[in-house]
């Protein structure tokens, strides 16, 4: 039983450490003092994909090709990305995001819709306890989140706002381009 929680937990964690989820949380979180919002709205999209994922056992990916949604988590990235780079800051204007709980909501729903950590979850449902297994992926992606969103909020206070603007608009626009790649490769 415990076997059930604590495998899928650290493997989930371990795997989401250095990922473009986490990676898309820590831009988020550095353009908003919202944190909350964004972590609530990231954990509501773990929930639904990766429970979707430990209930159908893996279906998921054979209900939607992974193409579509790698392409619509592509243009979801590069259209964050552009607004990021084409809004206009004023030198001592804060860092914004108008709706973290949404932007964080639907950038992780749809980027880990076939994720590695979404077919791990499916795998170890059919080898564990579902229920234990969809408890220590949510606590692992948890941890892992609020580890991200500290230290983009860190992040922010380091670093000049437009800088900080470019730099996540170049992040996501190569995250979307990476997904795009990834479809042919």
């Amino acid at each position: 039983m415990i076997y059930d929680l604590l495998i899928p937990l650290v493997s989930v964690a371990l795997a989401e450490i250095g990922d473009k989820t986490q990676l898309t949380l820590l831009c988020l979180a550095a353009k908003t003092k919202r944190h909350f919002s964004i972590f609530l709205g990231a954990m509501i999209a773990f929930i639904i994909v990766d429970g979707i994922a430990i209930l159908a056992g893996g279906f998921i990916s054979n209900l939607i090709p992974v193409s579509i949604i790698k392409t619509i988590s592509a243009i979801l990235f590069i259209g964050f990305g552009l607004s990021f780079l084409l809004q206009k800051l004023e030198d001592h204007t804060s860092c914004t995001l108008k709706q973290p709980f949404v932007s964080a909501f639907s950038m992780i729903l749809f980027s880990e819709m076939g994720d590695k950590t979404q077919i791990a979850s499916a795998v170890f449902a059919s080898n564990y306890n579902a229920l234990y297994v969809f408890f220590g992926v949510v606590i692992g992606l948890s941890i892992v989140s609020i580890i991200t969103i500290q230290l983009g909020q860190r992040v922010l206070s380091k670093i000049n706002s437009k800088l900080l603007h470019k730099i996540s608009g170049i992040i996501f626009i190569a995250l979307g381009i990476i997904s795009i790649l990834s479809i042919f490769i």
